[in-house]
């Protein structure tokens, strides 16, 4: 990953095409913690790990809220994100003082990206190393965006960013056709257990994550951890009650006891792999 010939100044270009220091903010923010986005007609739900670096510290604010109807999570360097997050706290307050009406959420996003882009674009400069979702709800309905530390931005159905972010993303892939229709605690139910699959087995405590909601009606907040430790108990019991209600299939055992045996055998051995999301390290 580290060179030294072509990544010295974020506007030299590598023979292959590359900005490596666009790059490598990039890979800062696979470093960080995850954060977790989802968005249905009329909410959207932001989910974040928020470990601290010592028991005898705190950890540090992951989520920050733009306006009303905006909210962001962040992973990478935590400075830059609050930075941004103060810059798009003023855009959204110069907005409403002017036109006198609540700033559109791709017209922020757009802005923020712009910023972003100049940082890869001038010698003195750095780039961002945080990576940003936006959600938030305007006119058109609601809105999940990802800004890229290169300026790119993309807008999004659900999505996970950070460290470990490919076990969530498997989990929402699989169930993002149901994320339309769903409803407000459905989609937080989702973003837990998509929490938690970046987690690597160690058990979803409120103490380690953050829960916030957007929707029709609902002005951004964070979720305290009370609430949260409640929704977190409540769907591991049902995810507790779940494994006796799929019965094995009950094939009439025609063939012989061996042959049943070995069918018993194959469907054991089939089963750990499946349903597994796939572990980045």
């Amino acid at each position: 990953m580290f060179r030294n010939q072509y990544d010295t100044d974020v506007t030299t270009w590598s023979p292959t095409g590359r900005l490596f220091q666009v790059e490598y903010s990039m890979e800062a923010v696979k470093q960080g913690s995850a954060a977790i986005g989802l968005r249905s007609k009329t909410h959207v739900v932001l989910a974040c790990v928020n470990k601290a670096n010592s028991e005898l510290s705190s950890h540090q604010k992951k989520i920050f809220k733009v306006d009303d109807h905006i909210g962001v999570a962040i992973a990478g360097l935590t400075a830059d994100g609050r930075v941004l997050s103060r810059y798009m706290r003023s855009e959204a307050i110069n907005h409403s003082f002017t036109y006198e009406s609540p700033l559109p959420v791709g017209r922020l996003v757009v802005q923020l990206a712009d910023k972003a882009q100049v940082c890869t674009q001038r010698s003195w400069k750095r780039p961002y190393g945080v990576g940003l979702l936006v959600g938030g709800l305007d006119e058109s309905g609601a809105h999940l965006y990802y800004n890229c530390p290169s300026g790119n931005y993309f807008e999004y159905q659900a999505f996970a960013i950070g460290s470990r972010s490919q076990a969530a993303k498997t989990y929402l892939e699989r169930r993002f056709e149901n994320f339309t229709n769903s409803s407000r605690e459905d989609l937080i139910k989702d973003a837990l257990i998509a929490t938690r699959e970046t987690l690597q087995g160690e058990k979803l405590k409120s103490s380690i994550c953050t829960v916030s909601v957007v929707g029709v009606g609902e002005p951004f907040h964070i979720l305290d951890q009370e609430t949260v430790q409640q929704l977190i108990d409540t769907f591991e019991l049902v995810t507790e009650e779940e494994p006796p209600a799929p019965e094995p299939a009950s094939e009439p055992a025609a063939a012989d006891q061996g042959g049943a045996e070995q069918g018993a055998g194959a469907e054991q051995g089939a089963a750990p792999d499946e349903g597994v999301a796939p572990m980045d390290i």
